[in-house]
């Protein structure tokens, strides 16, 4: 298969294994969509791992296969290219990418799926798609822009520069940048930690804030408060509360 799914310690780990630079291939593309869903519905699974292995994260689409694609042809699966990258986004659990080597066009649009990105110090990202005669079309142009603005991300997508570990975490387009061999080891750390969360809270917080960056702030607001208010019928949010008042902030076992 040229993803897996692995879940350890509640974290479950997509891993993208198709060599020689997990390039994202439609099987592959597919795969990550019913991966994706499954770490979504699996109560096992509390948080997830995006990662492409140690040396490359994904070094964009099968430029090959999609040359042999006509315009018709690109009709037909545009829309379940970006469906398999939004099945990531809207995984209702954190998501971390742990990213290394190169994470280029479509590689690193999966990169943006993730609700935090930790990348090695020897990473390299952007959107070259132009220097095909293309834009992004798994989703860059709309989660770039949201991520790091729209003139920082139309001088990515205008020159399809890459840019080091470094500078993607100076426009806020990782958030950590660690050595390349830690890198696999710090995401796994951050999700472990957030696995042992309230989890409906988690989904709570993650749905709220991605709502409200699509729409206007009263629409937002509402969905705050309707999920605030929701929260108070949850075991967690009494297991919480009873913990704050009889041991204080930061004691309460969500597990």
């Amino acid at each position: 298969m040229t993803v897996n799914l692995e879940v350890a310690e509640g974290v479950g780990t997509l891993r993208l294994d198709r060599p020689p630079m997990n390039a994202l291939d439609v099987a592959t593309q597919d795969r990550l969509k019913e991966l994706a869903e499954e770490a979504g519905r699996r109560d096992d699974v509390r948080a997830v791992v995006i990662y492409g292995g140690e040396k490359v994260f994904a070094a964009g689409a099968d430029i090959k296969e999609m040359q042999a694609m006509d315009h018709t042809a690109m009709v037909l699966r545009a829309r379940a290219l970006q469906e398999s990258f939004t099945a990531v986004a809207r995984i209702p659990k954190p998501v971390v990418a742990a990213v290394t080597g190169y994470a280029l066009g479509g590689g690193c649009e999966l990169a943006l799926c993730a609700d935090y990105r930790i990348a090695a110090d020897n990473a390299k990202l952007g959107q070259p798609e132009i220097l095909l005669g293309l834009i992004p079309g798994a989703g860059g142009t709309q989660r770039l822009a949201r991520l790091v603005g729209p003139s920082k991300a139309k001088d990515l997508i205008f020159t399809g520069r890459m840019v080091k570990a470094d500078e993607a975490r100076e426009l806020g387009l990782v958030d950590r940048v660690v050595a390349a061999e830690q890198v696999y080891a710090e995401a796994h750390a951050w999700a472990a930690k957030l696995a042992q969360g309230p989890a409906i809270a988690l989904r709570a917080a993650k749905e709220s804030i991605d709502a409200g960056l699509e729409t206007d702030i009263e629409t937002g607001l509402t969905v705050e408060r309707n999920w605030f208010a929701g929260l108070f019928a949850t075991e967690d949010r009494e297991r919480g509360m009873r913990s704050f008042v009889e041991e204080g902030p930061g004691k309460a076992k969500f597990l």
